[in-house]
């Protein structure tokens, strides 16, 4: 046994390179005048004149200088010139490789008897498994790969850089690992699939592992700087329990923390409502993440408002990331690859938002052949397109969801009801081209449109449009740079034609677009250093009534167009101070100019803004800035690693945020529109620090880890009781800017192995709010509840499999009510009887919890197959549970009575068929 492995080790270290002499061509010969050479140089020559490639160590030759006059010698003359007064000693095998080494030299072919194994010590073949995990029988895992070419090198390394791709698609593999063990050094790949590793000259094994990929080993030859792309297989065990094992430690070993990352798989699994797969609804089950609403995809981080956090498609802005009053969100599932959410730890190339970045990546489509994927629902159809381009050079995907849900609104018992209407449709595209090694261009589109009519005769419509264009640039091997156009729309229209002199439609309009370049710089494989600088102009039309149809008597009115320049420049660092020890230290300056054409009214200092107050009013022309706000943005992280499989993480990051939501509910609605900063609406400000205690049991299968944070935010938006925020032209009259603080703890465990997985989450959490300016004051200037305050959250989100085709997923959610403000009485002044209201959030709706079921039937594997197919019945909100969608009050009678509204007030079955072929 130990000769086969014997055999196995020196055929991967000397594969591919041991022929017979019999095919080595004529020798080249040397010639020239060397004088006082360093060793090293005159390697450099004959390499860069003949076919031949030294190996050596450069501190055995740094004393040896080259002097001699050679015509057309053979290189084995040569070098015993060279090397006779020397301990060195050299050997050149069939390939012209050259080998210089103290003591005995190689001998560049194997004995004649050295595959004569005595009988007695005959190997025992290994297992197929065995033979897969250790890469036997592929010529791949045994090929030895040259890397660089011989060169003089002071510091003895060389980097090392490529792609790693899917061996049967072609499409770039994200987060994968690629390391070596003896030293420790490694890298993941990024969202283009690249990976940077700074090498030590020599013999290498490379190791490729990455989550449902089959494990992977290259074996290298470095001499100098050069390129190695990767084709890694997905891990398919049939009819046997899959071990997950990439990145099954990220947990501990990475330097972020606050960050949770999804892959399109673990979100299929969770199951949500009306039997779709639905990635925002899979991230309000992760720690510190809460919904506003019951079936609403509006969330809040960590305390923080909806509007503070930043969604990006391929890194273009989505405002409005839902369908249907937010029961859908905005993407395709099949479109996707993976989903990214920052909580504490965010890297500096991101800006703009107080709470959070949710990144999600589409996948590039397959290079290698056309395919479909899709599914049919109860309430929506969805299909995806993909395939190769230019001969595997590129590939594209597309793919489009649609609604038809006007059948099931018909079966409403309510008459007002059974007459709604609703459908949504949203259109994806991505396009990825390789025009070279060093440049490669990504585009991105996407388009979705919502139109729905509910109980009333107001029509709501409103879209989104998002694009965005990526130039790759690999400048050099240890740097390379990203140019990103995006452009982001969002708008929505609310039409009522019942009365005809009453029809009016009132439309908003936002437009942002960007321009952003990002760096990344491989200095050691102690420092990776990242920077850039990024600019966003901002236009914004806040309103505009229209009467609609000849006899209305509706007055047009419009608010003044808002236009904004948002630019920004970072720098960030990551330092390995031992292998214990790292840090990451990260600076983002922003600089925010509100710009003209407006006019900006004056008011009475010390007083609180009003119509009565006014003194005056600024005109700014076109272009003129008529407010400036800047500041940095830090970004501090450090890790300490307490053992193996454990550390210590603590972070502090500071936020800006100019752009503003206005809203009047706590669920998301289409009709919330977003104000710039300005004169008087400045930019809100967070400070985040967080500490976290991360440890992994049983081989790393089971992951535990514990949050504590504490946040101070300053200047974000409250309202003054009975604000009107739609076609306000002085919106500073009815708002205040507020102070805030939020803390928690966040407990997360979760199981990724096995036939039963899933994670469980609890967090604490409070979220509380002061007005007390010396002009406005709110709850006589203490802090109360904001609307996001929900102390205690529990989720627990399991998956038992039966076997490859059936499995069973169960999701449950326990939250706090959220706060509310009570009427508390009637009372009478000036002869009109006015309603007592609480203090702003004192009081609280019931509980909210819910149990949802999923049974998910695979078809069978067949390889061999014209279509492959699965089917998922699930049950939403099992227990049937009144969850408040919201509370609200009415007069009647001469009474005030309240009312709860419940979307899903009974369980809600769903079946969804899936196909890909």
């Amino acid at each position: 046994m130990a000769n086969f492995y014997r055999i196995i080790l020196l055929l991967g270290l000397l594969g591919g390179r041991l022929v017979s002499h019999g095919q080595q061509g004529p020798p080249a010969t040397i010639s020239g005048n060397f004088q006082q050479l360093p060793f090293a140089e005159f390697a450099r020559q004959v390499a860069a004149t003949t076919p031949y490639r030294f190996y050596f160590n450069p501190t055995e030759v740094d004393s040896v200088r080259v002097t001699l006059q050679a015509t057309a010698q053979p290189l084995n003359v040569v070098l015993r010139q060279v090397l006779q007064a020397t301990p060195l000693q050299f050997a050149i095998d069939a390939e012209h490789h050259v080998y210089i080494t103290t003591g005995v030299p190689i001998d560049t072919q194997l004995p004649a008897d050295f595959f004569q194994v005595p009988a007695a010590e005959a190997p025992t073949p290994p297992s197929p498994a065995l033979a897969r995990r250790a890469g036997v029988g592929s010529p791949a895992a045994s090929k030895v790969y040259e890397i660089g070419q011989a060169q003089p090198s002071s510091s003895g390394k060389a980097t090392l850089s490529g792609r790693v791709r899917d061996a049967k698609s072609g499409e770039p593999v994200v987060g994968a690992s690629v390391y070596i063990e003896s030293p420790n050094i490694g890298a993941s790949t990024d969202q283009f699939g690249s990976y940077t590793l700074t090498l030590p000259v020599g013999r290498h094994q490379l190791f490729v592992r990455g989550l449902g990929l089959k494990n992977t080993t290259r074996l290298l030859a470095v001499q100098g700087n050069g390129k190695l792309d990767l084709d890694v297989e997905e891990d398919i065990t049939p009819l046997k329990e899959v071990v997950i094992e990439a990145e099954k430690d990220r947990n501990v070993t990475s330097l972020q923390m606050g960050v949770q990352k999804l892959d399109i798989k673990t979100i299929k699994q969770v199951p949500t409502v009306f039997g779709e797969a639905d990635i925002l609804r899979v991230i309000l089950t992760l720690p510190g993440v809460k919904s506003v609403g019951e079936g609403n995809t509006g969330m809040s981080v960590r305390g923080g408002g909806t509007d503070q956090n930043l969604v990006l498609f391929n890194d273009a802005t989505i405002y409005n990331p839902a369908h249907l009053f937010g029961f859908f969100s905005a993407f395709n599932p099949d479109m996707l690859k993976s989903v990214e959410l920052y909580k504490s730890t965010v890297p500096a190339r991101y800006g703009g938002r107080l709470s959070s970045v949710l990144d999600i990546a589409t996948r590039e489509g397959n290079r290698k052949q056309l395919s479909a994927s899709g599914g049919i629902g109860l309430l929506t159809s969805r299909l995806t397109l993909e395939g190769p381009l230019a001969k595997g050079k590129g590939s594209f995907l597309v793919g489009g969801r649609t609604s038809y849900s006007d059948w099931l609104l018909k079966q409403l018992p309510s008459k007002s009801l059974s007459s709604s209407a609703a459908s949504f449709y949203d259109l994806s595209a991505h396009i990825s081209y390789d025009f070279s090694d060093r440049n490669s261009l990504y585009a991105t589109g996407y388009y979705s449109r919502d139109r729905f009519r509910l109980a009333t005769d107001t029509v709501y419509a409103y879209s989104n449009v998002a694009g965005s264009l990526k130039w790759k640039h690999v400048i050099t091997n240890k740097l390379y740079g990203v140019l990103t156009g995006t452009f982001s729309r969002y708008q929505y229209s609310l039409a009522s034609e019942r009365n005809p002199t009453t029809a009016s439609q009132l439309g908003y309009n936002l437009n942002q677009g960007g321009l952003q370049a990002d760096f990344t710089y491989f200095l050691n494989s102690k420092h990776t250093i990242d920077f850039g600088v990024s600019s966003l102009l901002y236009q914004i039309a806040p309103g505009r009534l229209t009467p609609l149809g000849e006899n209305s008597l509706v007055v047009p009115d419009a608010l003044s167009t808002e236009r904004a320049l948002e630019s920004a420049l970072y720098v960030a660092d990551r330092f390995d101070i031992s292998p214990r020890f790292s840090v990451a230290a990260g600076l983002r300056y922003s600089l925010y100019n509100a710009l003209g054409p407006r006019d900006v009214l004056t008011y009475q200092p010390g007083v609180s803004r009003s119509e009565g107050t006014v003194t005056g009013s600024t005109s700014y022309g076109s272009g003129q800035v008529m407010a400036t706000y800047q500041g940095p943005e830090y970004r501090l992280s450090g890790k300490y690693a307490v053992s193996d499989n454990s550390s210590v993480k603590l972070s502090f990051n500071r936020m800006r945020q100019y752009i503003h939501q206005l809203t009047n509910t706590t669920v998301v609605s289409p009709t919330d529109s977003w104000k710039l900063s300005d004169t008087y609406i400045r930019p809100q400000v967070g400070d985040q620090v967080s500490l976290g205690y991360y440890r992994n049991f049983k081989a790393n299968t089971i992951e535990t880890s514990v949050e504590g944070y504490y946040k101070v935010m300053h200047d974000f938006l409250d309202y003054k009781g009975g604000a009107t925020l739609l076609l306000n032209h002085h919106l500073e009259t009815d708002v205040v800017n507020a102070q805030g603080k939020a803390y928690g703890v966040e407990l997360l465990v979760r199981k990724s192995t096995g036939k039963l997985n899933g994670w469980l989450s609890y967090t604490y959490s409070r979220s509380l709010v002061q007005v007390s300016t010396g002009t406005d004051v709110i709850n006589n200037g203490a802090y109360y509840p904001s609307n996001f305050d929900k102390p205690h959250d529990v989720t627990l989100v399991s998956n038992y499999r039966f076997s490859r085709r059936f499995s069973v997923s169960a999701n449950f959610n326990y939250s706090t009510g959220r706060p509310i403000t009570l009427p508390l009485a009637k009372y009478t002044l000036n002869n009109a009887v006015r309603v007592y209201y609480s203090d702003r959030n004192a009081y609280r709706v019931p509980d909210y919890y819910r149990m949802d079921l999923a049974f998910n039937i695979e078809g069978n594997h067949k390889v061999q197959k014209l279509a492959h197919s699965s089917w998922t019945v699930a049950v939403y909100n099992l227990t049937g549970r009144h969850n408040p969608y919201s509370v609200y009050f009415q007069s009647q009678n001469g009474q005030i009575k309240g009312y709860q509204l419940s979307i899903f007030a009974q369980p809600i079955p769903t079946v969804t068929y899936n196909f890909r072929f």
